[in-house]
């Protein structure tokens, strides 16, 4: 394949956005779910970005505010919301260079924890933990190996802990049903 380049996402490229999730995970509920998120103003477009190649996006990741709650503590913290690579460019190095332009992007802007529900064979290479082990718990029955979280600073999970708190789209749309 020729190169692709990454870039932000812009409000004509939703629908190829939702074509890409759906084609991807062969169904549209990561598809509604983004749609969800943009429709309820849960998206920076800084966080959501495109892989493009020749004109065409063959890759979207997104990244969208949550919280961890334990008590009256709230930690800010963005959940890897969705990542998908149209089927004709998998395994060609596109998710890895989303996720990798994604985090930077989530460093630049200052944010300081990630936490994804996602392959446990994949997000480790880019310094994903069990969330568990830091004592930060999905609000949904969840397999440990599947939930995880990552500190964007040296430091970033020390004290943290409670339960994630997501935007009501993943729940309109039933992003948790497995």
């Amino acid at each position: 394949m020729d190169s692709f380049f990454i870039r932000p996402e812009e409000p004509e490229d939703a629908p190829a956005i939702f074509e890409v999730h759906r084609q991807a995970f062969a169904q549209d509920r990561e598809s509604r779910l983004v749609d969800a998120l943009r429709d309820e103003g849960d998206i920076n477009p800084d966080l959501s970005l495109v892989a493009v190649h020749d004109g065409r996006i063959i890759g979207h990741i997104l990244f969208c505010p949550i919280t961890i709650v334990s008590g009256t503590v709230e930690t800010p913290a963005l959940a890897l919301a969705t990542l998908s690579v149209h089927q004709d460019y998998q395994g060609m190095g596109t998710g890895k260079a989303l996720t990798e332009a994604g985090l930077s992007e989530c460093r630049r802007l200052g944010n300081r924890i990630v936490i994804v529900i996602g392959h446990p064979g994949y997000y480790p290479r880019f310094g994903f933990t069990i969330a568990r082990e830091s004592h930060i718990l999905a609000p949904f029955p969840c397999a440990d190996d599947v939930f995880m979280a990552l500190p964007l600073k040296p430091g970033a999970l020390d004290g943290i802990g409670g339960t994630v708190r997501y935007p009501p789209a993943f729940d309109a749309v039933g992003a948790h049903i497995a």
